[in-house]
């Protein structure tokens, strides 16, 4: 079991239940920690976080918070490398006038057995009057880290916004919503533990071959924070700037209509493409959806990006594309909302123009190439070698080095683009 010496910093926080003292939330984000071997473990792997379980025992003691209402966080891990979940939690509640916590986490599981309406003694005074408390238990391979310390990051953003409490790193400052045990002692005394750091530390470094700390930890934190804060907004992030890996509850599945392209057409990120998330699949589209960090890939405005795929969303009528950061076609794929992407502007008009295919090396598509309809190679000009075909629209693309001319003509009853290039 832990090392319930938590009692000797506790019996002050138990003695001062009525005298605790508010405190601030003001301060600023810290920047996510993209390079987290761990979080990128989670973010590869797709792992959804564990519902909570509630097992409410009525022997723990109901106080209430200081101000009313908890105003943040804490995460503790229990100190024990051999102990259970199960048998944690039977060991709090028969020494719960030591020290009781609201919450055990694990790899597979999250169980609330205090009701978090009410304070919990875990880290002393003053702070057990103000935050809700959850310990994990010691796990030991690394899928259960990551698991774990997933199931941890949703539990408290999914509690912060049940508490309609702001996002805010407190480990680097004293000042925020998110703590660990270590950073309560040192900015508000009452104990003198040091948790989970050590943990994280040892178990990041022997699974991942790099420590894991609570800095990473709030990362995760903010990818489900903003989930949370983005579910109405089709493609929207609420952190403007620097979006994150997100869950996504899917409660009505959308339908969507897919488009293939050919891989290799292009387009640029917009001077707004941080405000949407890049997702695995597209947003509740009857998929488990998760989105990913900007700063894992490092862009900017302007920045190019391989299409191969193109959705349309209903009843919502939105267009979403699939987008790589590289040329290989084995590299990672994202989907994006059509607002965080620039295609190649074009204009169509209608046209009764014959003309004869001259040159044998150019496609027939079925779409204007490199366009925001993405298009697939349906002939080649070799084939209609100095036929004259009467064309029924024009369109001009505009690009970087200038416009292409392109037309568009029926053969075997398919429309088929062609370039200009190819009549002269």
């Amino acid at each position: 079991m832990k090392n319930h010496g938590l009692f000797q910093s506790l019996v002050q926080g138990m003695l001062g239940i009525t005298v605790f003292i508010g405190f601030s939330t003001i301060g600023g984000l810290l920047n996510a920690h993209a390079d987290s071997a761990v979080n990128h473990y989670i973010y590869s792997n797709h792992l959804q976080p564990a519902k909570v379980t509630k097992s409410i025992w009525s022997g723990f003691p109901t106080n209430k918070y200081s101000s009313g209402n908890p105003n943040g966080v804490v995460v503790h891990e229990t100190g024990n490398p051999n102990s259970t979940i199960y048998g944690e939690i039977a060991y709090m509640k028969k020494n719960y006038q030591n020290a009781f916590v609201h919450s055990y986490v694990d790899a597979s599981r999250v169980i609330n057995i205090a009701n978090t309406n009410y304070l919990a003694w875990g880290c002393g005074f003053p702070g057990n009057g103000r935050f809700i408390q959850f310990e994990q238990v010691e796990v030991h391979s690394k899928a259960a880290f990551a698991k774990e310390v997933n199931n941890a990051a949703n539990y408290t953003a999914e509690l912060l916004h049940q508490y309609n409490l702001p996002l805010n790193n407190a480990v680097n400052d004293g000042k925020g919503t998110v703590w660990s045990h270590k950073a309560v002692a040192h900015y508000l005394g009452g104990s003198d533990h040091v948790d989970p750091d050590g943990y994280y530390a040892k178990s990041g470094q022997k699974y991942f071959g790099q420590a894991y700390t609570m800095n990473d930890f709030y990362a995760l934190v903010r990818h489900y924070y903003a989930a949370d804060s983005t579910s109405s907004n089709d493609g929207n992030s609420s952190e403007t700037g620097n979006p994150q890996l997100t869950k996504n509850t899917v409660t009505k599945p959308a339908t969507v209509k897919y488009h293939r392209g050919q891989g290799n057409e292009t387009a640029v990120l917009s001077q707004s493409f941080s405000r949407y998330l890049l997702y695995n699949h597209i947003k509740n589209a009857g998929y488990s959806a998760f989105s990913y960090s900007w700063a894992n890939v490092p862009v900017y405005p302007g920045h190019k990006v391989y299409v191969d795929a193109r959705g349309v969303k209903r009843p919502a009528n939105t267009t979403w594309y699939r987008i790589r950061f590289s040329k290989e076609t084995n590299a990672q794929r994202y989907w994006v909302y059509s607002r965080a992407l620039n295609f190649n502007p074009v204009t169509f008009a209608d046209s009764n123009q014959s003309i004869t295919i001259k040159k044998p090396q150019y496609a027939l598509r079925n779409h204007v190439y490199n366009t925001a309809s993405l298009s697939l190679v349906t002939g080649h000009s070799k084939d209609v070698l100095n036929q004259k075909v009467k064309t029924n629209k024009k369109a001009v693309k505009y690009h970087t080095n200038g416009r292409t001319i392109w037309y568009r003509f029926t053969l075997n009853g398919q429309n088929q683009w062609v370039c200009a290039q190819a009549i002269k």
